[in-house]
């Protein structure tokens, strides 16, 4: 079996935060996020990322974090172009909104061989999730189905205190696998309870303990081609109902698969906090976790000396 590779999603400009989060640093030494997830999944084994970053970014990111990571693991840049869609499709006039992280992953096509890990770049996952997901990625293997693979988080683990989050709820069964993924796009805490709010409905209760998605996947090429089939039907609908904004989700094909009967998506668990920068005012929290992390001998002072 070939090594997994590590994909990292970083393409997107941070809309609520305001600017290029992704490689805003968050510690003293010019880190960002991205670097302590690498360095996790270094030490866990992986050996290549692949950043999926707009053209128009190249120069600020190998500054911020890649020419740095280059001389760590092997470096791969793909670009996920707006204009990149199936001949026959045009961009919308005045569209600026990307397809989407199905659209993000499929940029990867020619530089990914193996299993692969996707992540986003401005989420801090912990090292367990890389742990557990290179041994699951080295351990399994397609057969009837494709295995798939992803690490949930206790809801009550990924919240900000700065305002609302978007997240993946999902429904798991005996077995362990993936059943149901459920984005829900509005989960804070309020008082000693934790709410999502769909618009004109009155608050409902998530309990804790249960599990979502961080988008942290594991997957086989397989997803590569399933997604490359699948686009051409989501941009037919996309063009003709939501133009503007219609976005191909992975996880929307992942549970397409499931409910086909085509794939297992075996849930894996971490117990780490998530942290990440949905909010400006989230920066002085995440350096605070950073340097308590470094405190406890998690990390080095330095990352990469």
């Amino acid at each position: 079996m070939k090594k997994p590779v590590l994909v990292i999603m970083a393409a997107g400009m941070g809309s609520r935060y305001g600017g290029l989060k992704q490689i805003d640093p968050v510690d003293k030494y010019g880190n960002i996020i991205m670097d302590f997830s690498i360095y996790d999944a270094k030490q866990a084994g992986f050996e290549k990322v692949v950043f999926i970053i707009k053209k128009e970014n190249e120069g600020d990111f190998k500054a911020a974090i890649g020419d740095r990571i280059a001389g760590q693991m092997e470096t791969a840049y793909v670009f996920q172009d707006i204009h990149n869609i199936p001949a026959g499709f045009e961009v919308p006039a005045g569209r600026v909104k990307p397809w989407g992280t199905g659209h993000a992953i499929l940029s990867c096509i020619d530089e990914i061989d193996g299993p692969f890990v996707v992540i986003n770049a401005d989420d801090y996952y912990g090292r367990e999730a890389f742990r557990v997901m290179y041994d699951y990625l080295v351990s399994n293997e397609d057969d009837e189905k494709y295995r798939f693979a992803m690490v949930g988080y206790q809801v009550e683990n990924t919240l900000t205190e700065n305002g609302s989050v978007a997240r993946g709820v999902c429904g798991i069964d005996d077995q362990g696998q993936l059943a149901s993924i459920i984005e829900r796009t509005s989960i804070e805490r309020r008082d000693d309870r934790i709410v999502y709010e769909e618009e004109g409905a009155s608050p409902v209760e998530i309990p804790e303990g249960t599990l979502v998605s961080m988008n942290f996947w594991g997957f086989s090429r397989g997803i590569l081609t399933e997604l490359s089939e699948r686009f051409p039907a989501f941009l037919n609908k996309a063009l003709r109902e939501n133009p503007m904004k219609g976005e191909f989700f992975i996880p929307t094909v992942v549970s397409d698969l499931i409910e086909e009967g085509r794939a297992t998506v075996q849930v894996l668990h971490s117990h780490d906090r998530w942290f990440g920068v949905t909010y400006k005012e989230d920066k002085p929290f995440v350096m605070a976790a950073i340097k308590e992390r470094k405190a406890a001998g998690l990390y080095p002072e330095k990352l990469w000396e």
